[in-house]
């Protein structure tokens, strides 16, 4: 049996729905599908699929199955379109979603210089600070901070940031360099509403802890919280590339790093099932010799 070809046929009908869907996706006919199925199934010696009149639903083998089988399909899809963007500029549309802040101080500035360098491409960039379901909205790729918890998503590594704790060297100086996070308890902490991680957790001796902090300022986004900050007027906690240009130019300083939680990966993500086109990948050649500035040192 061609092997490749059920892996394809398997893959297809896990993210079809059905062996109907799977057959019309795959340009097939169903009793090409339920043939496929049983044969790789038979060759395997597991049973992938649970199938009933109204459903079908992978096994626990299956879904483990699942995950291998879309990282050996992406490769080869990855390989055969490399061949094809060695031969011939990349030209079309592309559509890319970023976080808010990062998109704005980062993405953005390499999809410029992406396209300038690339006139035939085309570019739309979304900034939403969401996560986005790519393939239900259409986008071909995204930039995405922290772990991914979506595994019909391959991910490229482009660095990692850091969640930390700042504040002006006059504040610091008239309320005193905090030694433990526990300090923090009783001075002014200015809070953002919409992050999705809160303030105070910390870890300590391979434990993560949290500690109440309370402040007068709280924004539902993130940029004025960062100007608050460096106005003075409280410690903020953010992720390191928010505040990146005001601690090199010294107008914020790093607190408690030895309490700081892992640095959290960023990644450019696609779906697993789109063949990669010249386009798409070169852009993830690009944006990974671009964003040097964020993998460790």
């Amino acid at each position: 049996m061609d092997k490749f070809r059920a892996m394809q046929t398997f893959v297809g009908i896990a993210e079809a729905g059905s062996l109907t869907a799977a057959a019309r996706s795959l340009g097939t006919s169903l009793p090409a599908v339920v043939r496929s199925l049983a044969a790789y199934e038979r060759e395997l010696g597991v049973r992938l699929f649970q199938r009933t009149t109204r459903r079908i639903t992978l096994t626990d083998e299956g879904r483990q199955h699942l995950e291998r089988s879309r990282h050996i399909l992406s490769a080869v899809q990855e390989a055969e379109a490399a061949l094809g963007a060695e031969a011939s500029a990349p030209a079309g549309h592309l559509q890319i979603t970023a976080p808010v802040l990062f998109g704005q101080m980062y993405v953005a500035p390499v999809v410029t210089r992406f396209v300038r360098r690339h006139p035939g491409m085309r570019c739309t960039t979304l900034l939403l600070d969401r996560v986005v379901n790519l393939l239900e909205e259409g986008l071909d790729l995204g930039i995405r901070i922290g772990r991914l918890e979506d595994s019909s998503l391959i991910a490229q590594p482009l660095g990692e940031v850091r969640r930390i704790v700042v504040a002006t060297p006059a504040l610091l100086r008239r309320a005193g360099v905090p030694r433990h996070p526990r300090d923090l308890q009783g001075l002014n902490c200015i809070r953002v509403l919409s992050a999705r991680t809160g303030w105070g957790d910390f870890q300590e001796n391979g434990r993560v802890f949290q500690v109440p902090v309370s402040g007068n300022l709280e924004f539902n986004h993130i940029w004025p919280a960062v100007q608050a900050c460096a106005e003075g007027a409280g410690f903020g906690m953010f992720f390191s590339y928010q505040v990146e240009p005001l601690i090199e130019s010294r107008k914020l300083r790093v607190v408690l790093e030895d309490f700081e939680l892992p640095p959290r990966p960023i990644s450019i993500v696609y779906p697993h099932a789109r063949l990669l086109p010249a386009r798409t990948r070169a852009f993830i050649d690009f944006a990974r010799q671009e964003l040097t500035r964020f993998r460790p040192a």
